[in-house]
């Protein structure tokens, strides 16, 4: 590992068989270089670990004011309105946001982050896309720059994590509606893969056993984080013998879709069937009805991650600690009104 820390353009210049100045040019981005030379040129590079000295070099002489802000999923209005939280921050302080969607898929990401790494980013804000490996940020590591996750954490990862509570923020919501009277609860969408799911999925479970609510009349039903995804749940739950009454939704987007789907059955959310979702997006105060959610201040979260990122680069440190937003249940009419003792589902 010493050798590939003191690792020059001569190493790389050996490892391609070429000279200097074409690894300068290869490196300047030059189009004179012969594509099979450069891609032979790139190679050498990641090699020897070359790459890694220039990110860590263009921090250290701050030549770089971008930062990366990469998203696992723009389509959802909770990481459009968290990207313009973290923007609205780096405007103000003179930074260069670049926006990136991997759109959930760790192969795009890993393109993403090498080539943002690549231009010399100052640091990175990241919501890891699912089925991310812990190795996929140690270049990044490796060459100091700076990386803060948003939303999403990685098992047995040293970098800072932006967050809100998820664990406090699914008990509360699953309280109320034990509160309002139901006892057939479920738990719809995310899947197993993501940190974050089985911190919401935790404290659902908590609520439901904390207040008395059997293991055998809650339902966990797995899908996307989207629409489709609640529609999904939605149609698997009520064709149980016993469906739910109730449902604690994994985000806003499979709250949206369960609400549909309930329409499509001539069910009324709130009065036939009660929802909660997760993330409180603006959309949901204007929705139809509008839906009781787990507020997280989404925008304030974006902020934080922001601050968290130009105080990392200005301290010259990959390190930071944890923050974990507070939440609070913001109550609307999705939830319906108390269900009287022993009803049965309208379903």
């Amino acid at each position: 590992m010493a050798s590939r820390a003191k690792a020059t353009i001569l190493d790389i210049a050996r490892e391609a068989g070429v000279s200097k100045s074409t690894v300068s040019l290869v490196l300047q981005g030059s189009g004179l270089i012969r594509p099979e030379t450069a891609s032979k040129v790139r190679k050498a590079i990641e090699d020897v670990g070359y790459v890694y000295n220039r990110g860590a070099a263009n921090l250290r002489k701050a030549h770089s004011n971008v930062i990366g802000m990469v998203i696992n999923d723009l389509t959802n209005p909770f990481f459009a309105e968290l990207a313009v939280g973290m923007e609205r921050v780096f405007q103000s302080a003179g930074i260069v946001p670049f926006i990136a969607n991997t759109a959930e898929n760790p192969v795009r990401q890993e393109e993403v982050l090498k080539s943002l790494m690549e231009q010399g980013v100052a640091g990175l804000i990241v919501s890891p896309a699912r089925g991310t490996t812990p190795g996929a940020f140690r270049k990044l590591e490796m060459a100091g720059v700076p990386v803060v996750f948003a939303m999403r954490r990685l098992p047995e990862s040293r970098i800072p994590v932006i967050a809100p509570d998820n664990h406090r923020g699914a008990y509360l919501a699953a309280a109320h509606l034990i509160g309002k009277g139901h006892r057939r609860l479920a738990f719809f969408g995310g899947s197993s893969d993501l940190v974050v799911y089985h911190e919401r999925l935790g404290g659902f479970r908590e609520a439901c056993e904390t207040l008395g609510i059997a293991a055998g009349d809650t339902l966990v039903v797995e899908g996307e984080t989207s629409r489709r995804g609640g529609i999904a749940c939605l149609e698997t739950a009520l064709s149980v013998t016993e469906p739910p009454t109730a449902a604690l939704c994994f985000n806003d987007a499979v709250a949206f879709g369960v609400m549909l789907a309930l329409r499509k059955r001539g069910l009324e959310p709130g009065a036939d069937f009660a929802v909660v979702g997760f993330d409180d997006v603006v959309e949901a105060e204007h929705y139809m009805p509008a839906l009781t959610s787990v507020s997280v201040d989404t925008a304030g979260l974006g902020e934080r991650a922001a601050h968290v990122m130009l105080k990392m680069i200005q301290s010259r440190t990959t390190r930071a600690e944890d923050h974990i937003g507070a939440v609070n249940l913001v109550v609307r009419e999705s939830c319906g009104p108390n269900r009287p003792a022993g009803m049965g589902n309208a379903a």
